[in-house]
């Protein structure tokens, strides 16, 4: 049997038509709780469910309560594995779901969390305002910093033997700065502990599951907004993990206790988007350059942070070869002016809509420092090149013409 490209199998990867009516497509299991065969039955599913006992190498996870597992998210969450090709994926009622949930698996009050910047601004909020309150101290890095003057501000915390979780974003949220995970991952195997490594976890929403695989590159674990370019159609809230089975079953025994688990009418949704991710995202990509070679040299236009424009020789290009497939869809657009003339560009776009969250087949423009990041500290925000002239764009599906058009016409407004 030929070994099927991810794109085929989205088709029909983890569902047997036979269970369901023969229905070609998974039905919407709206179902609360599941009616056991006999107690022995119920008795052995919530062994499995609890870790009480190790699964039959025959045995199918038994269905018990939607809370627990649902057939269209175990459907969602087998293929969802396809892509990064993980073990195992636990699905989320939304993108923040599945960072909390998952920070929260593996740290402990005393431990030290270390952190990319910039992060998303809700990601920003949870890591710098809440954790601290349950005692878990925070350390944050530069996408710049080598990882000499990583490991230099490890020692110097005083905490390198509580360093449990290395968490990263990149592309870099909103200025596309990249990380090298090759190198994150050898600062974790450098300060293992007895007990274990410091996990190593990626938000890769930026790239979806096409254009940047992290487990490949030293992650553990690799996380996803659902909402963006894997529901990309603006409809529906998710989040998603993805890493070896023993890690996510930490991840689902919390989200079966915090009780952030996806619906099936979110299950659902995301099946149907995941058949056309390749088609959506492959188009996004190409609008993206377009849109890019034609307003590069704009008056108006001071630079635009693009991974398809770093420089050969440098190291973010460096690492952009060896992490990436694709150049993706997301421009940051550094506007001569401020928020002045941001604002009047945003307020003068007939085509793509004004509005937060990315990875839609709508074309999505927004203002980070006053929108997605108004949480973040203001010196933070300078810092790290969240300036009151950058308009972030996510490049959607629509005719390349029309959205060149658009741009030009906003940026003749200023």
């Amino acid at each position: 049997m030929k070994k099927m490209s991810p794109e085929s199998l989205m088709m029909s990867y983890g569902f047997k038509p036979e269970l369901s009516e023969g229905a070609i497509k998974p039905p919407i299991f709206q179902t609360s709780t599941f009616v056991f065969r006999s107690a022995e039955h119920g008795k052995a599913f919530f062994e499995q469910a609890y870790g009480l006992r190790e699964k039959d190498e025959d045995e199918e996870l038994g269905l018990i309560y939607s809370r627990l597992n649902n057939p269209d998210l175990e459907i969602l969450e087998n293929r969802l594995t396809l892509w990064d090709q993980s073990e195992d994926a636990a699905v989320f009622e939304s993108g923040m779901g599945a960072i909390t949930t998952t920070l929260l698996s593996f740290l402990e009050p005393g431990d030290l969390l270390l952190h990319s910047n910039p992060i998303y601004g809700g990601t920003d909020h949870f890591v710098k305002h809440v954790l601290p309150k349950f005692g878990i101290n925070i350390l944050g890095f530069d996408p710049l910093d080598s990882q000499e003057d990583i490991e230099k501000l490890i020692n110097e915390s005083g905490l390198a033997d509580r360093l449990k979780v290395i968490y990263v974003e990149t592309p870099a949220n909103p200025t596309n700065q990249l990380v090298d995970l090759e190198m994150c991952r050898s600062i974790a195997d450098k300060f293992q502990n007895k007990e274990d490594r410091p996990v190593l976890a990626v938000d890769n929403t930026y790239m979806g599951p096409l254009w940047q695989h992290p487990l490949k590159h030293g992650a553990d674990l690799v996380l996803y907004s659902a909402t963006k370019y894997i529901g990309g159609h603006s409809d529906v809230i998710a989040g998603a993990c993805l890493g070896c089975k023993e890690r996510i079953s930490i991840i689902k025994e919390m989200r079966t206790f915090l009780g952030n688990m996806a619906g099936p009418w979110t299950g659902w949704l995301l099946l149907r988007s995941l058949e056309t991710l390749k088609v959506r995202m492959e188009q996004q990509a190409r609008n993206a350059a377009c849109v890019y070679e034609e307003i590069k040299d704009h008056p108006k236009v001071k630079t635009i942070h693009y991974l398809g424009a770093l420089k050969p020789g440098t190291r973010q290009h460096d690492i952009f070869v060896k992490q990436y497939t694709s150049a993706g869809a997301m421009l940051s657009i550094i506007l001569e002016g401020g928020e002045k003339e941001s604002f009047k560009f945003l307020n003068s776009l007939k085509l793509i809509k004004l509005a937060v969250s990315l990875g839609s087949t709508d074309s999505l423009a927004q203002h980070p420092a006053t929108m997605t990041h108004a949480g973040v500290d203001p010196e933070d925000r300078k810092k790290f090149g969240i300036s009151d002239n950058l308009v972030r764009l996510s490049v959607g599906v629509e005719n390349a013409e029309d959205l060149i058009w658009d741009i030009k016409q906003a940026l003749e407004a200023l």
